[in-house]
């Protein structure tokens, strides 16, 4: 088994990381992290944080980019890493309703498996 065979697969349910709107630098720093997160690793501040409002092994990426922050909200499960959501943060505190539809993806992904 190679290790590209071991990794966990990205399932996204919301979102992209594409140039534009992040810059090149930002994208291939998103990249780096969520191939760790796949390798296994966790991720410690200030790239990671988590995010309990949403529910169990919910984090947030922080990708900080020349103009503005973006967050990538992930979950870890055992088999994969669920992309709940993709955005420029603006304020300092996670906005609601952010928080609100990545719950309910979780729901709808959580109820099909």
């Amino acid at each position: 088994m190679t290790d590209s065979q071991k990794d966990k697969p990205l399932v996204w349910l919301s979102g992209e990381v594409k140039t534009p709107p992040f810059s090149t630098e930002a994208r291939i720093e998103a990249g780096v992290l969520l191939r760790q997160l796949q390798q296994g690793e966790l991720i410690p501040m200030p790239h990671s944080r988590q995010m309990s409002s949403i529910g169990s092994n919910c984090h947030e990426l922080r990708i900080i980019d020349k103009d503005k922050t973006w967050r990538i909200i992930y979950r870890i499960d055992a088999d994969s890493i669920l992309i709940l959501d993709v955005f420029a943060k603006k304020t300092q505190q996670t906005p609601k309703s952010v928080i609100k539809v990545c719950q309910k993806r979780l729901k709808q992904y959580d109820e099909l498996g």
